[in-house]
């Protein structure tokens, strides 16, 4: 059992937003450090991402969410269930609308599930736009009625210290839920395959925004041995490259993060319409 405080205060925030709003980039910029991948693909993240931050007396643990979109696969309807699954049990929600492209439909629409009390709305990307255009964003966005509103830059950090501020004064006393000096409760080998599908969607960029998926299938440290599932032949041919340059470069990349001793062995297979096939999502654990 873990020791603590009598005053100790703890809780769960979870990210929640449409695609690309910047959700993994903030989170990696809370904890200062990298607990998930990043991407400006959609569907980027794919299962709840938790992350740990400790201060004086106190633990948040982050949940990183998939954005929430108009889902065409089983694999879309999976995603958005998940980013909705996580609300009830959260102590603070964190909205994050895009002060750069505006707050369209898509949020209205998250906006409308969210509890208004424990909700704050988080305008990312101010470093992308100018003061007018984000003042006029907060007005707009006033009118959700959600308890605070923060506009930060998950990128440079800017704003980023006062919400984390305020997320820790909301926290009710609780127990300490991880020991001090775990940031992530992800497997080595769901993180791995994580590395492996970043640096794929850095390299393959359009030609594949969604039809990638990863998982290590032997772990024999040193010896890693990752899969990589695509849908059909001509993507396979995509991943590995001509006389197999993409395969090897995205194979290089990823073992920048690892430890060097890791000899990271990569491998293709094709799996039809994966997205779509119950059991496959399963197996991948979406």
């Amino acid at each position: 059992m873990i020791e603590q405080a009598e005053d100790f205060r703890s809780g769960f925030i979870t990210l929640v937003g449409r695609p690309n709003v910047g959700k993994s980039t903030l989170l990696n910029q809370i904890l200062g450090t990298k607990v998930t991948i990043v991407s400006d693909k959609p569907q980027t993240t794919r299962t709840e991402i938790r992350g740990v931050l400790n201060r004086d007396n106190t633990q948040a643990v982050f949940c990183d969410t998939p954005g929430i979109h108009k889902p065409r696969t089983l694999l879309g309807e999976r995603l958005n269930a998940t980013a909705r699954e996580s609300l009830p049990d959260m102590d603070v929600v964190l909205f994050l609308v895009d002060a750069d492209g505006g707050i369209g439909k898509g949020d209205r629409r998250i906006a409308e599930t969210l509890p208004k009390a424990r909700t704050v709305l988080v305008l990312n990307k101010i470093d992308k736009t100018d003061k007018d255009r984000v003042l006029t964003q907060l007005s707009e966005a006033a009118g959700f009625d959600f308890e605070q509103y923060f506009p930060i830059s998950a990128k440079t950090g800017e704003g980023v210290e006062e919400l984390v501020k305020y997320i820790l004064e909301q926290l009710p006393e609780g127990p300490q839920y991880y020991p001090d000096e775990m940031i992530t409760d992800n497997p080595e080998a769901f993180w791995v395959a994580e590395l492996v599908r970043e640096q794929l969607l850095a390299i393959v960029k359009e030609e594949l925004p969604h039809s990638i998926a990863t998982r290590v299938t032997e772990w024999e440290w040193p010896r890693i041995r990752c899969e990589i599932l695509v849908e059909r032949e001509s993507q396979k041919g995509i991943v590995i490259g001509k006389k197999g340059l993409v395969l090897k470069e995205v194979g290089t990349k990823a073992r920048q993060h690892l430890p060097e001793e890791v000899f990271l062995e990569l491998f293709v297979r094709v799996d039809k319409n994966w997205q779509r096939q119950p059991r496959a999502l399963n197996r991948l654990g979406y």
